[in-house]
């Protein structure tokens, strides 16, 4: 194998499959990078089992000749070495050449890296999808329902199920909804294209987060494949797939209350400040647990009570109130991530009594919900 590549287009691939390469894999080839030259282009691979990343560098581009292939073939070379080497290579252009045995050499200006490489027989196969479930969605709408609903999912591994962010797709709709138990994130977004049938998976919260991080914040389209155990994102010459958690997810709509007794409409970035200030001296406790209190004329009241440090209240004028006096202690942090995910400059808060689960909305917009259980104090 040998091909003649420019660097940067290289070091911007080898960047985005290392994300899914790590070094605490049970397979030793996984901690490499598979490159494949063929006579269309060159392609990058990067696994851990759970995550898989395809890049492609075509070539040429827009007229421009990217890749010159010499003599197709493949190697796998250890992604944190090879990284490193294109990272700081010294001329524009890269030459690789994989000589016998696996042995790779890197040349560029001056500069030549000779490293061995492994069989790229020996590298897993990326799973064969059948394309028969397929939806289209831009790419900033996907990374905006991953930013708004992925910091709900669940750290901890005694209920696997509940790491991932439930995506169900019915009629033309998709919902994502990531809860941990504490606390709930639901964002829902219309599908362009007829989904026939509907169906609801589990992605893993952390292959989103990946994911999340190679999209760019344009309305390309990507196109996303269903399938029993994989899930399939299709972007312009990048492939990602990750595996799907086993598992019914719960079903939440049950946990949605449809009544409020009392309903707060407020800034959304005056309540986000005035709990970040009620939370300095919270935050030594074990929840950082701050309090709400409805006053008269549409005043509430956050404050927090750390008996050992101190204690802190602030006033707040709500743009209305209504129903119910009402005093809740919830977790600052809970509140200010769903806050900062809504987007809205107002937002409604409905609460169902001080120790029921409350929502909160922006104002303007029903296609995004955030659910919080409030804290027991005593």
């Amino acid at each position: 194998m040998r091909f003649i590549i420019q660097r940067d287009r290289l070091v911007h691939s080898v960047q985005e499959v290392m994300k899914a390469v790590t070094s605490r894999t049970t397979i030793p080839i996984l901690t490499g990078i598979k490159i494949t030259a063929a006579e269309d282009g060159v392609t990058l691979t990067g696994s851990d089992s759970d995550i898989s990343i395809q890049s492609f560098i075509p070539i040429e581009e827009d007229e421009n000749e990217i890749v010159e292939i010499k003599q197709s073939g493949s190697i796998v070379l250890n992604a944190r070495f090879f990284g490193d080497i294109v990272r700081k290579l010294p001329m524009d252009t890269v030459d690789i050449e994989v000589l016998n045995g696996f042995q790779t050499i890197i040349r560029s200006g001056k500069a030549e890296f000779n490293l061995n490489g492994l069989d790229a027989e020996e590298y897993p196969h990326l799973p064969i999808i059948e394309e028969d479930q397929t939806f289209k969605l831009p790419a900033d709408l996907l990374k905006t329902l991953i930013r708004q609903t992925v910091f709900a999912v669940s750290t901890s591994e005694t209920r696997p199920i509940l790491t991932g962010v439930n995506l169900k797709v019915e009629d033309d709709e998709l919902i994502c909804i990531a809860t941990d138990s504490h606390r709930l994130a639901m964002r829902k977004a219309k599908i362009d294209n007829k989904v026939v049938g509907s169906y609801s998976v589990v992605i893993p919260g952390k292959s989103l987060n990946e994911l999340s991080k190679l999209l760019d914040d344009t309305n390309e389209l990507i196109e996303m494949v269903i399938t029993e155990n994989q899930v399939l994102f299709k972007a312009k010459n990048l492939l990602f797939f990750s595996r799907l958690l086993e598992g019914n997810y719960p079903d939440t709509s049950r946990l949605i209350p449809n009544e409020s007794k009392t309903s707060i409409t407020v800034h959304s970035k005056d309540f986000l400040q005035a709990i970040d200030r009620a939370s300095l001296l919270a935050k030594e406790g074990k929840n950082n647990v701050v309090k709400l209190t409805t006053l008269e004329r549409g005043v509430i009241e956050v404050s927090s009570n750390t008996p050992e440090i101190g204690k802190v209240s602030e006033e707040l004028q709500a743009e209305s109130i209504e129903g119910e006096e009402l005093k809740i202690s919830f977790s600052a942090k809970f509140v200010m991530d769903a806050l900062k995910a809504l987007e809205g400059t107002d937002i409604t808060i409905n609460f169902t009594g001080a120790m029921r689960p409350f929502i909160i909305r922006s104002l303007h917009d029903d296609t995004m919900l955030q659910l919080i259980l409030p804290v027991r104090t005593y």
